[in-house]
Order: C-alpha cells, then structure tokens, then sequence
C-alpha cells in the first residue's frame, strides 16, 4: 500500500498524462478529419464523417479495453500504438490517395493510351474506393485505440489504490474534458497554420512523452519493459523523421493529387491553399492554378473568362461606378477588373488575411518568387491606392459598413460556393438584405452562384434568396469557365430597369477588357427551354437553414457519382 504522499504524486501524474493524452486524442481527431477533407474534396462529410466514426469507435474501444489482462502493460503498449498511428495517418491517407490517383497514368503510359482514354472501373474503380475509404478505416482504429486509454486508466488508479474509488470515473472524465480542451485550443491557435505531417510528428511527441512517463511511474508493474522501450524509442525515431521529412514526402505525393506540378502548399487559420503549374508551350508562361481546399478556384490561362462575367455586367447596369465593394475577392482579380472602370475608391471585405497577402507581396521559396505570376496576373492591384482591404467574417463587417451609412455603386460578391455550413449565412436571404441597403438605388449587385449545370438546385435557389430579399430585379446569368465548367452569377437592381435592359440600352460597351463583347453578355441570360420550371419547387435559403448548403451538397455528391437518395 503506498502513503498518502506517493498516492498524490502518482494521481498527479496519472492525471497529467489523461490530460495530454486527452488534447492528443483531439489533435488526432481534427488531423484525420482535416486531412480527410483535403484529399476527398467533399470537406464537410469528410469532417463530420470522420469525428462521428472516431467517435463510436471510442466507444467500441472503451468495451474493448475489458480484453487487456494487465491493464499496465496494456496501456503501455497502447501509447506506443496511438503514436505510431497517429504520427503516420496523414502520410498514410496521403499516400494511398496519391497512388489510386497515379494508376489510370501509369497503366496509361504503360499501354500507350491517349490521356483522355485513361483506364477506369475494375481494379481501378476498387482502388480508389479504398482510397476513399482508408481515412474512415484509420479513423475508426485510431479511434479504438483512444477510446481503451480512459478504462484502462481508471483501473490502472483503483489498482494504485487498492480498492475501488467512488469518484473515480468522475475524476478522470473531469481531466479528460479539460484536456481535450486545451488540445482543442492549441489546433486552432497553433497547429491549424502548420503542416499536418510536422502537427501530426509533435502530437506523437506527446504522446511517446506521457507513454515513457507512465513506463516510468509504473515500471515494476509493467512486463517486456525493454520491449517497450525499443517500442517508444521506434514511435520517437518514426515522429522526429515525420516532423523534418514529413513535409517534403507530403508534398511529393500531393503533386500526384494534383494533374499539375504543385509549386506552393500552404495552411492558413481558414484553410489549405494549393497553387499548381502546368508547362503548354515553350513560348508562352505556364498555367498557374489556384486551389483553395483542393478545390480549383482559377486558371491563369481562362480567369479573365470568370472576372470578365463577374464584373462587367453590374458596372455596366450601375449609374456610377466610383465606389465599389466587394465581398471576398481575396485573389485580386475582381479588384483587377474593377480597377479599369476608374473607380474613386474600391473596398475588398475578405476573411483570410494570408489569402490576400499571397497576393499582395512577393513569397520567396528556395530562392524563387513563386507568386510572381500571381502577381503580374492581378496587377498588383492591392498596392492601389483606392483599395481598402478589411480582413474578418463579412457577414459582420457589412453592419459597420450599416451603422455608418455606406452606400455603393455597385457590389460584387465574389465568395466561394455555398460548400460549408460557416459560408452559408453568407448565401441567406438575411445577408442580401443587408447588402441591399448598402447599393445606392440605381447601383447593381453581382454574385457568383455556382455552376448552373453541377449544382442547379444551389444555383436557382441563390437567386430565389436574392429575390426573397427585396431586389425588384433578379436575373441569373453564364457562361462556360474551361477549368471548372458552365458557371453561373446572379444580378440584382434595386429600382429602375432590370440589368439586362440596362445593358441592352447601351449603345456601345464603356469599357474594353479585352475579351467582354455586348453580344457575349446579352447571350448569357439565356438558359435552356423548360430550365427554371422547377423553381417554385426550390427553397429561399434563410438564416440558419443551411438551404443552399445541402443543395450544393446534394447536387454535387449526385454529380460525383457519391449520392444515395
């Protein structure tokens, strides 16, 4: 039996070791799902999907943990295990996403094939099922793991003890929730902006700290000691080589995610930025892409095609084009745009300050300026002095703009597609009523909408929600984008004309960029017989809905083959 000082110092250290065990069961838990939702695309299933898994496999693992004789030994070799799989699970999904994505390309090269008669279905089809299935799989054993470390902890105290403690379970749930929340904490003020190889390497860290503390502590208690050792000892040789190779090796195999070479990689507070060149002509520069999320924003070679849509068609049906706002538009392109209708002052609201510093100052990487072309490409038009950037949640910051009394000329909403719960408050009725009384009365208001094709049902109902929000016209327009297909935005007036009469009225285009014509824009508001017959069926999306957020979802998914009604 121990006294009662040796009793407190082995509760407080069973209890530092549940709490850094709890905020890297978290750290875990949000590096899966993170990583999930790169590499899947479909961000949020991936997310919710991975924690719901993690989750009830938790549970699984708490009856489990029943199994383990000596629950010493047991949770020894537990931390051994979670640090060996958690230091490795982002590699892993990683890597097995990058060779289902490699094997049409290498079979194709293999045979010969032209690059659109790659192979599919078969073995094929089953390896990219796999693929999409492996970071559940991990998930769901990590998750295991996690869930034996309370019940054999508890055990492990009441064996100190020697005899069962009333509040035992209380005591270390109580420990367990506060560390989960400082794990928390740490990922959104810390780990969120680092690799996720180098999150993963320090969390295992921790890990295979606590596993060699607990060893420690209850050495004679513990059999195959020096087994255990080696085995922590291989955890921490796996963790350090993943913390200084980590990066390189996960930025190997993001370039087979990609069909480009991938020349920038970063994570910002919000999200993942990928930017991709592709060589077409020795004569002419390479193709930059720009990815946000692993999802294509723009092409260097076809964005003027998009900004074009977006910009010219509300500046042209606006009165006056002196004060411009635009919500999002990180990239400067829009602000590019807008720049040749010589405004007196253009106002960019955009959540992500790294978004717009990549596009603002030069990024040196290995003695290159990899966003040189950025640059060149969006004019440097954050250096112009009429452009006022403000960073923060825009759904917020308009109501500054509110309560002192901003109007503008026109407005241009250039946000991404409705494919997160957070962005939806920003595609709600409630949001276009604020941004109407923002519009002077004769201004225009655009909106980017989504593909008219991929994803109709968000599309129509983007433009309901505007209407329901008190616009007197609402008409919706497109045009085919070659990087990512038919797309489509949203115009609205105030008073007077409907945009398209405005601009049918004008008798000759204002301004010359290149590519607008007046025939271009006036083709665009036509759509196909019959296409808007559904829309009294389609829902306004208002506050908190999540309307346009589960169409986007739903039409999506049905487009990439994942639906199941």
């Amino acid at each position: 039996m121990f006294s009662k000082k040796l009793l407190f110092w082995h509760d407080a250290g069973i209890f530092l070791i549940m709490a850094v065990l709890a905020g890297c069961g978290l750290v875990y838990e949000y590096l899966l799902s993170h990583q999930a939702g790169r590499v899947l695309g479909a961000i949020e299933t991936a997310i919710y999907g991975i924690i719901g898994i993690m989750i009830v496999s938790m549970g699984i693992g708490s009856f489990l943990a029943r199994k383990v004789k000596c629950p010493f030994t047991g949770f020894a070799w537990l931390e051994v295990l979670v640090a060996l799989l958690g230091s490795s699970a982002v590699l892993i999904i990683t890597a097995v996403f990058a060779l289902a994505n490699l094997l049409p390309r290498l079979l194709g090269n293999t045979f010969g094939l032209p690059p659109d008669l790659l192979p599919s279905g078969g073995m094929i089809e089953w390896a990219e099922k796999a693929a999409k299935a492996g970071p559940y799989v991990i998930g769901a054993v990590l998750g295991i793991l996690i869930g034996m470390e309370i019940p054999l902890i508890a055990r492990v105290r009441e064996a100190v003890y020697g005899e069962h403690l009333v509040h035992n379970a209380g005591s270390i749930y109580g420990i367990d929730y506060i560390g989960a929340g400082i794990g928390a904490a740490l990922w959104v003020l810390f780990m969120l902006t680092l690799e996720t190889s180098l999150s993963a390497a320090l969390t295992a860290g921790a890990n295979i700290i606590m596993g060699l503390l607990f060893l420690i502590m209850f050495r004679q208690r513990i059999g195959r000691r020096l087994l255990l050792v080696g085995g922590h000892l291989l955890a921490a040789a796996l963790a350090l080589f993943i913390a200084v190779k980590g990066a390189d090796l996960e930025a190997s195999m993001e370039d087979m995610l990609y069909q480009d070479k991938v020349i920038y990689s970063t994570n910002t507070k919000y999200q993942h930025l990928t930017i991709t060149e592709r060589f077409t002509d020795p004569a002419k520069a390479p193709v930059l892409t720009f990815f946000i999320n692993g999802r294509t924003q723009f092409a260097s070679n076809d964005e003027h095609i998009y900004h074009s849509m977006l910009v010219y068609p509300p500046l042209a049906a606006s009165a006056r084009q002196e004060k411009i706002l635009v919500i999002g538009g990180g990239d400067g392109l829009a602000v590019r745009d807008i720049l040749r209708w010589n405004p007196k002052h253009v106002l960019v609201l955009d959540l992500d300050r790294d978004v717009v510093n990549l596009f603002t100052h030069p990024v040196e990487v290995n003695g290159r300026i990899i966003n040189e072309r950025l640059l060149d490409l969006n004019h440097r038009s954050f250096t112009d002095p009429r452009v006022e950037v403000r960073n923060g949640d825009a759904f917020l910051t308009v109501d500054d703009l509110l309560r002192s009394g901003e109007y503008f000329d026109a407005i241009i909403v250039d946000l991404p597609d409705p494919g997160h719960p957070d962005l939806n408050k920003l595609y709600s009725s409630r949001f276009y009523v604020k941004l109407k009384a923002l519009l002077a009365g004769d201004g225009a208001m655009a909106v980017q909408s989504t593909s008219p094709y991929h994803a109709k049902h968000a599309f129509l109902s983007i433009g309901k929600t505007v209407k329901h929000a008190g616009f007197l016209h609402v008409q919706q327009y497109h045009q085919n984008v070659p990087s990512f297909g038919e797309w489509g935005w949203t115009i609205a007036t105030k008073n007077g004309s409907s945009p398209r009469v405005r601009i049918e009225a004008l008798k000759e285009l204002p301004i010359d960029d290149g590519w607008m014509t007046k025939g271009v824009m006036l083709a665009a508001f036509e759509f196909s017989r019959g296409y808007f017959d559904e829309l009294d069926s389609i829902k306004v999306n208002r506050l908190g809905s999540l309307v346009a957020y589960q169409y986007h979802q739903t039409d999506w998914e049905k487009e990439q083959g994942i639906y199941r009604p």
